[in-house]
């Protein structure tokens, strides 16, 4: 008895192994014979598949790919961070802008001068300015950028004396703390004394 590698009945199994006589006996001939049929019926199968996909890709070159679409037009926009005192430039304030509708914002520092400069942001687009220095009230505005170019001076304040309920505030407040709020719906009460 010989069992043979191959099934002995296709080409492909003859040249693996080599031809086989007819006298030799196969054990399980039929099975394998089945098997590499199939098996080469799969291989035509994915390789024409793979033949068509790669036709299909280069019919219409013009359909693939993304679009290019040109950017928005932006603007330049040169903020100075002054301080309110003495017109000195602030350095290394944080100047956020934040793009109303979007997520996220846009931050960098001024520098000696007191500037920051960025070009970045669409014009027509509406922005919140928000400048933030040590020492310094917090600044905020929103605006709307209608020009190519755009300087924005900001000054900036000292931060005030924070309100405290246990300090004394002078003679007026505390006048007005005494006196009962006037009732403008209460109707006056009617004189029960006799006269």
């Amino acid at each position: 008895m010989v069992i043979a590698p191959g099934c002995g009945r296709c080409r492909a199994c003859w040249s693996l192994t080599g031809y086989i006589a007819p006298t030799q006996t196969i054990y399980n001939g039929d099975m394998r014979h089945r098997l590499h049929i199939r098996f080469s019926v799969f291989m035509a199968v994915l390789g024409l598949f793979a033949f068509t996909l790669a036709a299909g890709a280069q019919q219409d070159a013009s359909k693939r790919g993304r679009k290019y679409k040109a950017p928005d037009p932006t603007a330049r926009i040169e903020v100075t961070v002054l301080r309110d005192t003495n017109g000195k430039p602030v350095e290394n304030a944080a100047v956020i802008f934040h793009l109303m509708g979007d997520k996220g914002n846009m931050e960098m520092k001024s520098n000696e001068d007191g500037k920051a400069v960025i070009d970045v942001l669409p014009i027509g687009s509406s922005v919140r300015l928000q400048i933030i220095a040590k020492g310094f009230q917090t600044y905020g505005d929103d605006f709307k950028i209608d020009k190519a170019q755009m300087a924005v001076e900001v000054k900036l304040k000292r931060p005030g004396e924070q309100y405290s309920i246990y300090k004394n505030h002078g003679s007026a407040a505390d006048a007005s703390k005494d006196k009962p709020a006037a009732q403008p719906d209460a109707q006056p009460k009617p004189d029960t004394q006799p006269k």
